[in-house]
């Protein structure tokens, strides 16, 4: 616009402008609206979510402390179909598996633990689930599956772990050769000083002595 121009010319100006732009103003305005409103409805959706999630999982850890292993599985299934996504529901899974494995109900340990690597969000949290769902069925001398398992840790955080526990696998299976590699591969990815490389050490001790 000409800033030497009328006040009469400006005006004119101005309603060219609006005619020409206006439906574009408006519909920008209309959808920052829409948008703000919608990220404060999600924002809200979130917080329910979560606060409903940490009720029903307080909830199940009271029956699991009282004993009421049924009211603790309709909470945890309510969590699971629910909010499946949230923290709590992983939370819960594990209470259940260590809670069935107390109860010597290995069947019911396994599925949760399977729940927890199909559905947990991170990635630590299905590593721990893999190996206690291998050392399961290692426990129970489902020495392929538990090898299946143990081969589907992810990390190298957890490497050590994982290739320890293959040594107790093949070890069980009398394949001392292979256990002896899977404990050597374990020991070399432990920092000098971790007190696990002793553990490891003794376990080829024993092997070499027999």
């Amino acid at each position: 616009m000409d800033i030497y121009a009328s006040d009469e010319e400006k005006g004119e100006e101005i309603k060219r402008w609006w005619r020409e732009n206006g439906l574009a103003v408006m519909v920008g305005i209309a959808l920052g609206v829409a948008g703000l409103v919608g990220g404060r409805y999600w924002l809200n959706q979130q917080t329910v979510s979560t606060t409903q999630a940490s009720s029903l999982y307080q909830q199940a850890s009271v029956y699991l402390a009282e004993g009421d292993g049924s009211q603790a599985m309709n909470a945890v299934d309510k969590l699971f179909s629910d909010f499946a996504s949230t923290p709590y529901a992983t939370f819960a899974a594990f209470d259940m598996a260590k809670n069935s494995l107390a109860s010597e109900d290995i069947n019911s340990a396994k599925a949760y633990l399977e729940w927890v690597i199909i559905h947990a969000k991170l990635t630590g949290q299905k590593e721990i689930a893999k190996l206690r769902l291998s050392q399961l069925q290692l426990d129970e001398s489902n020495f392929d599956e538990a090898l299946e398992t143990s081969n589907l840790g992810e990390t190298t955080a957890f490497k050590s772990l994982f290739d320890e526990l293959k040594g107790d696998i093949y070890l069980a299976q009398g394949k001392t050769i292979e256990a002896a590699s899977a404990y050597q591969a374990a020991k070399m990815t432990l920092d000098e000083n971790d007190p696990r490389g002793l553990i490891l050490k003794l376990k080829l001790d024993d092997i070499a002595g027999s």
